[in-house]
């Protein structure tokens, strides 16, 4: 049989529901994912070993501390679910070591290509087309909802076939992808600074007849100048010790009220 042939068991497929729908339900700081990680193997140890001595070793075993991306963790589950088919309780000190080894590589690839580039781009794009009034901006969330679900039930199914050999074959196209996404995220973000932020000089400068503003002048220079001045200031504050998002974001308000008052910015 090839490894096209090979399906997933209906275990497997319960252990990705699960994971999809509770995998982070049971977070906690000593265990962080641990418990939603073993409920989501729950059905395939309870096939594999029953009402057994060694179920209580899978179990304990799976317990174990677990944190990865959400969204890539099926790549874990499936290739976990492979080897306790094949070798059973014995595979134990094997699946905590891929475990270990897996989840921080997956988590930072992860982190990159399902949270920071979509909800930055997808939701600034969205938000935009929101306040236009465009009722496709949740249309676009759903989409992405949908294609994320695809991307992690292909994931399980891709562990699940692949086993310990999927991280050692993929793992440079996978930095190469998160490059390449990274770039792609930085250039819509640089584009959608101008059209987001709303942001010009006030001051106009005036002798005689002649009328000059600076937002014109500006705009000869780099259009959009204002705006990228405001990122720029805001990721510097972003930088400072003692700094968070809810203090940068009364800075800016404060910020924006006295350059307004004093004509600075329009």
């Amino acid at each position: 049989m090839s490894k096209k042939d090979i399906k997933l068991s209906p275990e497997m497929r319960k252990v990705f529901w699960r994971w999809y729908f509770f995998g982070q339900a049971g977070w906690n700081y000593e265990k962080m994912q641990g418990l939603g990680y073993y409920y989501s193997m729950y059905p395939l140890i309870d096939q594999l070993y029953g009402n057994s001595d060694d179920a209580v070793k899978a179990s304990l075993n799976e317990l174990q501390f677990f944190n990865t991306n959400n969204s890539m963790a099926p790549l874990i589950l499936g290739v976990d679910g492979a080897i306790q088919e094949s070798q059973g309780v014995a595979a134990n000190d094997a699946v905590a070591s891929l475990k270990t080894g897996m989840m921080g590589p997956l988590a930072g690839i992860g982190d990159t290509l399902f949270a920071v580039i979509p909800n930055t781009i997808i939701g600034s794009i969205a938000s935009y087309m929101a306040l236009k009034g465009n009722a496709f901006a949740l249309i676009l969330w759903l989409a992405y909802g949908v294609l994320r679900l695809t991307i992690m039930r292909s994931f399980v199914a891709m562990g699940y076939r692949e086993g310990v050999k999927l991280i050692s074959s993929l793992g440079n196209r996978l930095k190469k992808i998160t490059s390449a996404a990274n770039v792609l995220g930085m250039t819509v973000i640089g584009a959608l600074i101008p059209s987001v932020i709303t942001a010009g000089f006030a001051y106009t400068f005036k002798n005689g007849d002649v009328k000059i503003t600076l937002q014109s002048l500006a705009d000869q220079i780099m259009p959009g100048l204002a705006p990228a001045l405001v990122v720029l200031f805001t990721y510097w504050l972003l930088g400072r010790k003692k700094m968070n998002s809810t203090r940068v974001t009364l800075i800016l308000i404060l910020v924006g009220i006295l350059a307004y008052n004093l004509k600075i910015f329009a």
